[in-house]
């Protein structure tokens, strides 16, 4: 049972990390555009990439990641589950952010610019390189 939770796990954090990737790539084109008519094509784009395969995405992973951790309670006490889960809470908050962000977009588009939008492109994939770290080489840092 464990191996399909993990795997489950895997596969989610593989499409929520997609969606993060996409959204803010999303919103650099967005932030940049200035016709109407191809800005609300990105706001459909946007609204239908988080609704239907970012949140759920994320959702499941948070969700069996949680799971795994209910059988494996002693994996609490080691640091790279302490580190990895600070990670993910990060992650969370840039998905929260992705969520309003796509709010601001629609009320106020001038707000952030295309460049603040590059940078946060970039948060989700320096989160994940220290998610995974943390997982595959746990026994080298933490015995």
């Amino acid at each position: 049972m464990f191996l399909w939770l993990k795997t489950l796990h895997v596969i989610a954090v593989i499409s929520w990390m997609a969606g993060l990737l996409y959204i803010f790539r999303l919103y650099v084109y967005h932030a940049m555009e200035t016709e109407q008519v191809v800005r609300d094509r990105f706001e459909v784009m946007e609204r239908r990439l988080l609704n239907a395969i970012t949140t759920p995405a994320g959702l499941v992973a948070t969700g069996t990641g949680l799971w795994m951790v209910a059988l494996m309670p002693g994996w609490l006490s080691q640091g790279w589950l302490q580190l990895k889960l600070l990670m993910v809470t990060a992650l969370i908050a840039t998905h929260v952010f992705a969520v309003i962000a796509r709010k601001r977009l629609l009320t106020a588009p001038a707000t952030w610019n295309h460049r603040f939008f590059r940078v946060m492109n970039e948060l989700p994939t320096l989160l994940m390189i220290v998610i995974v770290g943390m997982v595959v080489f746990k026994p080298l840092l933490w015995g």
